[in-house]
């Protein structure tokens, strides 16, 4: 549980106002979430797919459908990779808080665009790319804040509310679909347009709750804004801005922007990305490659279609189970948020969610290459849910907290959108390819490579995923100054409350004794 991690944190820390910014910025994740949520779904209605085309009399081949089925999934993640850059753009120039708010216009906009279509596919891609770029900001805007925002005992618990939220709206998207696939007629447009409307009260809603929040200390302090700096600091913490914790906490970050003030241009900041953050880019860049090619999204976004792979063959029964996966997906994440990523730490959930995928990735290639009894089947859709679980527990848990927490202040911000643009071109490619990869090499072609890349995920947290729990984002830095090959096993003690009080009151004492000189 994170709060037993907090030991070396006043007991202030955990007040009401870091948790309301912890949960307008963290269940923002569901931006992307409830767009796979709906898209799983919609492609199922058949209302939709006689608009776009893809009826079985339209007279495309099953290649061209896999094609057209595909493109609509993934133009959000087109979008997306856009969003990356534009995220990282404004979340230097006008602060972490503004653009959350112009990321909310921008995907409720996007939404607009997509239910007003009517016939054919050209305003539904440009709607969904719209749509992307707004989802595609949150992943630099929101893992950023709340990195920053949190005391390190709890930093996992803060980031992995944003992973793990993509599962909240996961299960919101797709009971909506369920609901109307129930209670609409097939032939109504509202069947899918409704569900896939929900985004725009939900960007709307955190739209409004952004307003009590505060921006980030740690920008605040870096663009010189230090008094509101102070302020905002002492507010999140619920501390005096004369206690010595937060005397403290604003020395390491006054400390740590100081160091790196002569990075101040964009290229610049690339370039030290791909020199002396080498190391991190590299663990960074593999944990997205090796986590979308797992294919825990390509279930979620075509959850229907591998619930008939593994023998349910009814409509409505498709919907359910793939209703029922969000749910388990989003209570894992949950569990994994409040109760083990800062216990267990990254490297253990890591390596113990993978082999969860591992497992269920491999029973249900087996069953789809060879079949089996009716037990078998039922045994195959529950191994659906395990992987979900194992997702839930490694990758998803894993894939946006390790890059806010090993980048320091001046290069996060490119960092992370750097990373989570290669995040979302991968998961385009994932999303885009498994239709045509079902077809040209078979479901259990595609299963059977899915399990290969997972084992080699296995291979990369034993040998190269440092461990960054329970370390203030500061005292990280001190872990890069290792050899490569030490980095992955090295362990170090954060100090203790008491020392830096002792130390906060030895920067007060230097620096009055300074002043008086």
């Amino acid at each position: 549980m994170f709060w037993k991690q907090m030991k070396n944190e006043p007991k202030e820390v955990l007040n009401w106002r870091f948790f309301l910014s912890a949960v307008v910025f963290g269940l923002m994740g569901a931006a992307r979430g409830l767009d796979e949520g709906t898209i799983s779904g919609t492609l199922k209605h058949p209302a939709f797919v006689n608009m776009v085309g893809m009826n079985e009399d339209s007279g495309k081949s099953e290649s061209q459908l896999a094609n057209l089925k595909s493109n609509i999934s993934s133009m959000v993640q087109i979008g997306c990779i856009g969003g990356c850059i534009l995220g990282f753009i404004l979340n230097d120039r006008i602060g972490r808080l503004k653009t959350f708010r112009t990321l909310c216009v921008i995907w409720i906009v996007g939404v607009i665009i997509q239910i007003t279509t009517y016939t054919g596919v050209g305003q539904l891609y440009a709607g969904r790319f719209i749509a992307g770029i707004g989802i595609g900001m949150t992943a630099v805007s929101a893992p950023t804040y709340l990195s920053e925002i949190s005391p390190a005992g709890c930093r996992g618990f803060s980031v992995c509310l944003y992973s793990g939220s993509v599962y909240l709206g996961v299960m919101i998207g797709q009971f909506a679909n369920y609901g109307t696939t129930l209670h609409m007629s097939d032939s109504s447009r509202k069947q899918w347009v409704v569900p896939t409307s929900v985004q725009i009260a939900y960007a709307g809603l955190f739209f409004i709750g952004s307003f009590f929040t505060l921006e980030s200390p740690r920008w605040l302090f870096k663009v010189g804004r230090d008094e509101e700096a102070m302020n905002n600091l002492s507010k999140i913490r619920n501390l005096p801005t004369t206690d010595p914790y937060i005397t403290w906490e604003s020395n390491q970050i006054l400390g740590q922007v100081e160091i790196e003030s002569e990075r101040s241009s964009v290229w610049g900041c690339i370039k030290q990305l791909f020199t002396k953050y080498r190391y991190r880019m590299t663990i960074c860049l593999l944990i997205q490659l090796i986590g979308q090619w797992t294919g825990a999204n390509a279930v979620t976004i075509y959850a229907p279609d591998f619930f008939e792979l593994v023998g349910v063959s009814d409509t409505m029964d498709q919907m359910k189970l793939t209703a029922v996966l969000g749910t388990v997906k989003l209570i894992s994440s949950i569990i994994v948020a409040v109760l083990l990523i800062d216990l267990i730490g990254r490297k253990r959930s890591l390596f113990s969610g993978i082999c969860v995928q591992l497992f269920s990735l491999i029973y249900v290639t087996v069953f789809v290459a060879k079949g089996g009894s009716h037990a078998a089947a039922d045994g195959a859709v529950a191994m659906l849910y395990l992987n979900g679980f194992g997702w839930a527990l490694g990758f998803n848990a894993c894939q946006y907290l390790i890059n806010s927490e090993i980048f320091p202040l001046t290069v996060r911000s490119v960092a992370t959108a750097i990373i989570m643009a290669f995040h979302f071109a991968n998961q385009y490619a994932n999303s885009r390819a498994l239709p045509p990869m079902n077809v040209s090499m078979g479901d259990y072609g595609a299963l059977a490579f899915f399990a290969c890349i997972t084992f080699i995920g296995l291979l990369f947290t034993i040998f190269m995923l440092p461990e960054p729990a329970g370390h203030s984002l500061e005292a990280v830095e001190q872990l890069f100054d290792l050899p490569w090959y030490k980095i992955a096993h090295y362990k170090f003690e954060e100090p203790t409350l008491e020392q830096k009080e002792e130390k906060a009151g030895g920067i007060e004492h230097v620096e009055h004794v300074d002043s008086k000189a």
